[in-house]
């Protein structure tokens, strides 16, 4: 598939860190030209990019340093990626904090824990797809309440750019590998999400995010059970997004060269 090889995440992180840093602007690929021109406006082909990665669990991956200006970056690759992890008592926690109404609460809660309770103590747990076929109007119920205006700022800080942890915003988000990618940076992201928020999902979901228990553990593996007790945000379609994004949203259409090998 495109924008895609076989290295993990970290490895990917690595190998972007090492091909921008210490480099002269003026010396690196186009498409990152492209990119670090959206990220800091004045840049000069002599000035010198640091870049490394970032350790800690935070949005960015990857941190670019210009003239002492820091960007931070979230790095993707493959499908079904992931945005965002934490436990379903803290998201709860911020559910209540952003003002949503306890029985839209709860109604999440039946379908996170799908096991009729609202703390995972049943003994009957069903699959997604048997919880739609039965509970599919609460769903509704639930997406139409989550996919109000009022809350997409909150969800998309919580979700993409800024977590429930760290004080920084992620600036952009590459999609791909060191030699073929593409990148959305955050005000796009909030155009984006913003664009589709009145889409029409049978599953949980908000705008492009797919809301999910990491496990529901139908297996009853108690390894396991501890993913029953946290949320996993997904962005399933997070390429086809960019890609929208690049065709209405810029003036310009940004193509990696399918020649373009920055370890040669």
């Amino acid at each position: 598939m495109p924008f895609n090889k076989m290295i993990n995440g970290y490895q990917n992180e690595e190998e972007f860190a090492y091909y921008l840093n210490e480099k002269k602007f003026g010396r690196v690929h186009p498409i990152f030209q492209d990119l670090l021109y959206k990220l800091y406006k004045n840049i000069d082909f002599n000035d010198t990019i640091i870049c490394w990665v970032n350790k800690s669990k935070r949005k960015a991956d990857i941190y670019i340093k210009v003239n002492h200006l820091v960007r931070g970056i979230s790095i993707k690759k493959g499908i079904k990626n992931s945005v965002h992890v934490e436990s379903i008592t803290m998201f709860t926690k911020f559910l209540k904090e952003i003002g949503m109404d306890d029985n839209i609460i709860h109604k999440f809660l039946y379908y996170h824990f799908a096991d009729e309770t609202i703390n995972g103590s049943g003994k009957i747990r069903l699959s997604s797809v048997e919880y739609r076929k039965r509970y599919q109007q609460d769903i509704d119920i639930i997406n139409k309440e989550f996919n109000k205006k009022k809350y997409i700022d909150k969800f998309i800080n919580r979700f993409i750019l800024q977590g429930n942890k760290s004080e920084y915003e992620v600036d952009a988000i590459i999609y791909g590998v060191v030699d073929d990618f593409i990148w959305i940076t955050n005000e796009e992201i909030k155009y984006i999400i913003k664009k589709h928020l009145l889409d029409n999902w049978p599953s949980l979901h908000i705008s492009c995010l797919s809301l999910q228990s990491m496990s529901r553990n139908l297996n009853y593996n108690s390894k396991y059970d501890f993913c029953r007790y946290h949320i996993q945000i997904k962005w399933y379609n997070l390429s086809d997004q960019i890609m929208e994004v690049m065709a209405t949203y810029r003036n310009t259409v940004i193509k990696s060269s399918p020649n373009f090998n920055i370890f040669e």
